[in-house]
């Protein structure tokens, strides 16, 4: 089961969550967001976490600025944005690297794209998504574009009939991994965490998020 822990910005709190080998740590550009990113932390990445930034309705131009600029691995998607969207960012992603990396080995961006549900959720919406992106987020539907510390129906999940996997979101604290292990669908790839393990916005409980790792895996 895959974990990834978002909205990490202090760079000594990103120092002792990469101790824990998350598989993907997440980055808030949207500026609305109170755990935007103005300054990347400066830390060393080993190569087997991944690096995924997070936007809302943001235009791929200043997406791959981004990308390019903080050597990400994934974005994920938590706005409006549609699955031609998604196509065209991960050509230009492509054309993008060859144009300013020519001597650096490509690695194509995955895509993540978030969808907020709740009881009335029609999961026949991400179907058009299924092949342009990596993963699908499903996350609880509220005020904000994700980060409202709420969860939802996780039995509405069995509704979701689509191949492309998908990580649970929304709500999720350390008190919640027996009942996640017990979560039974074809799709189901691990678990997005982010306001449930927080000190202050921003500043995640390490010890949480290793109690929580240990009990789910």
């Amino acid at each position: 089961m895959k974990i990834k822990v978002c909205g990490m910005r202090d760079s000594e709190n990103l120092q002792s969550l990469l101790a824990l080998k998350p598989d993907f740590v997440g980055f808030i550009f949207y500026s609305k967001s109170k755990r935007f990113v103005s300054d990347f932390p400066k830390v060393d990445f080993p190569n087997d976490i991944k690096k995924v930034g997070v936007f809302v309705n943001e235009t791929i131009e200043e997406v791959l600025r981004i990308v390019e600029k903080h050597q990400l691995n994934a974005v994920q998607l938590h706005g409006e944005e549609t699955p031609t969207y998604c196509k065209e960012l991960i050509e230009s992603s492509k054309k993008y690297h060859l144009e300013r990396s020519r001597n650096a080995e490509f690695q194509q961006l995955q895509i993540f794209k978030a969808f907020s549900v709740d009881d009335d959720f029609e999961f026949s919406k991400t179907e058009v998504y299924q092949k342009v992106c990596d993963y699908l987020l499903f996350d609880t539907k509220g005020k904000e574009y994700g980060g409202n510390g709420v969860k939802f129906n996780w039995e509405v999940l069995q509704k979701y009939k689509g191949k492309t996997p998908f990580l649970l979101s929304g709500g999720i604290s350390k008190i919640d991994a027996q009942v996640i292990k017990k979560i039974q669908h074809n799709a189901f790839a691990g678990v997005d965490i982010n306001s449930g393990f927080e000190i202050t916005p921003a500043l995640k409980n390490i010890n949480d998020i290793k109690e929580f790792k240990n009990n789910l895996l």
